[in-house]
């Protein structure tokens, strides 16, 4: 017989979102219980996204400039890669921030579940609980953050072991010689940067007729002139039509204007995108209502149907960013403790971490087109800054959206090294109510990457110290 116990708020899914959710509601004094499947909260994006993907970006970064060193007059020998010690940094990363997380969770005194909980009324959980056993959990409000799963194609063939997900790849079994990856979003091009690195001869299949659909494509084509030279090929309107197994690979199937051709390869990644994960919750036993995509509607307090039942993350639909879940995070669980709240954020920031590294936060120049909205656009290239000349990479740009009426930032771009770290400057301008001028006269640090954003706003009045370009 499974006991039963009961909780002021329980929170279904231990990611960035849930476990955000579950110590700030216990900072706030409320009773926590937090369930996962995993042994320490972290969710996808510590165990098999986010933090073990950018430990291997960082690797390739290492490799790539020491290639890049001879240039400079430095030259290092090929590197001699052991796999069994990359995998083990990668897992030591891992094992490090969720231990911490676990150690957070318990001195904040949450009661925290492993297992998998499954809705058996709107006020009650049933639990089976990892090792075997089950348990029964009532509950005054829950909070779900049950995160997301790579999504796959059709065609793939049964049980083989050379089609990979991300997060098969992330394991990385071995280097392959031909290594293909299908889909030129952010997942693909990451993991596909440090296979390169690493020795593999990588294409990319891309439906659409560019890398990071969405993005802008000034700042991609930065990108992709250095993909060019990493990547054995880049097939952009192309579509795989179909792959089959054979004993030295995986031949694949593409399809664009000119015809079909046809190829053999090591493995393949297949990375199109995430879907949801809402089913086999028992959400049919609650007023929660799912749409026809598999995401759960929320209001701007992040409350489903079922009043004391919230949803936050990449359950709620796009931008599926750790980022936002943290931050709808906060938004419900202070709506649960009483206060007011509500989730309507200016800008939420995207960083792709390729290198050059592209980042964007609030209103961007293709979407401001396409919405016919009346914008100009402030541009600075990087191989006018004086920083970006000492590290060899002029191979960036920063922008601002500006509205022509009023000078506020709508939005920020930026590629180029580093413009992960670069954009929150861009997200407190949008957040703010920035004017052109206050980023302007705000002194930045010389010499700096940072000054690009500086000296895009110069741009904008026309008078940056190192481009002449008259406003017009």
């Amino acid at each position: 017989m499974s006991e039963t116990k009961n909780t002021d708020l329980v929170v279904i899914g231990g990611g960035p979102g849930g476990y955000a959710a579950a110590f700030y509601a216990a900072d706030l004094g409320l009773e926590v219980t937090l369930i996962d499947t995993e042994e320490n909260p972290g969710g996808v994006c510590l165990y098999r996204g986010c933090i073990p993907s950018k430990a291997l970006l960082h690797v390739a970064k290492l490799i790539n400039e020491a290639k890049e060193a001879k240039e400079w007059g430095i030259s290092f020998g090929e590197p001699k890669i052991d796999i069994d010690k990359l995998r083990s940094f990668k897992d030591d990363v891992v094992g490090k921030l969720t231990g911490g997380l676990g150690q957070l969770s318990k001195a904040r005194k949450i009661t925290f579940i492993r297992g998998f909980a499954r809705f058996t009324d709107s006020a009650t959980l049933h639990i089976d609980e990892h090792g075997g056993g089950e348990s029964t959990l009532t509950f005054k409000n829950a909070i779900l953050a049950t995160g997301s799963r790579p999504a796959m194609i059709p065609g793939v063939p049964e049980g083989s072991d050379r089609v990979m997900d991300s997060t098969g790849a992330l394991n990385f079994p071995d280097i392959p010689g031909k290594f293909l990856v299908i889909g030129g979003g952010y997942i693909g091009l990451e993991l596909g940067t440090v296979y390169a690195a690493l020795g593999s001869r990588v294409s990319v299949v891309e439906m659409t007729g560019g890398l990071l659909p969405g993005a802008d494509r000034d700042m991609v084509n930065h990108l992709k002139k250095r993909l060019d030279a990493q990547f054995e090929s880049i097939m952009l309107n192309t579509k795989v039509t179909g792959m089959k197994e054979q004993k030295n690979g995986i031949k694949v199937t593409f399809e664009n204007s000119d015809g079909e051709q046809a190829a053999i390869f090591d493995r393949v990644l297949i990375s199109v995108g995430r879907k949801p994960n809402t089913e086999g919750f028992g959400l049919e036993n609650t007023r929660v209502d799912v749409n026809d995509r598999g995401f759960v509607t929320v209001d701007p307090q992040r409350r489903t149907s079922e009043e004391h039942i919230f949803a936050i993350g990449d359950i709620t639909g796009d931008p599926m960013l750790a980022h936002k879940a943290s931050h709808e995070a906060r938004v419900a669980v202070e709506v649960i403790a009483g206060k007011k709240s509500v989730f309507e954020p200016y800008a939420i920031p995207a960083v792709v971490f390729t290198d050059p590294e592209i980042a964007w936060a609030g209103i961007t120049e293709t979407e401001a087109r396409a919405q016919k909205r009346k914008v100009e656009v402030a541009r600075f290239p990087w191989a006018a800054s004086g920083r970006a000349t000492t590290l060899d990479r002029s191979d960036g740009v920063t922008k601002l959206i500006v509205d022509p009426e009023t000078e506020r930032i709508l939005g920020v771009g930026i590629a180029g090294p580093g413009a992960g770290e670069l954009i929150a400057e861009g997200v407190l301008a949008i957040e703010m109510a920035a004017r052109v001028k206050d980023v302007a006269a705000s002194i930045h640090p010389h010499p700096t990457l940072s000054e690009t954003v500086m000296e895009a706003a110069d741009a904008y009045f026309g008078h940056s110290t190192h481009m002449y370009r008259p406003r017009r």
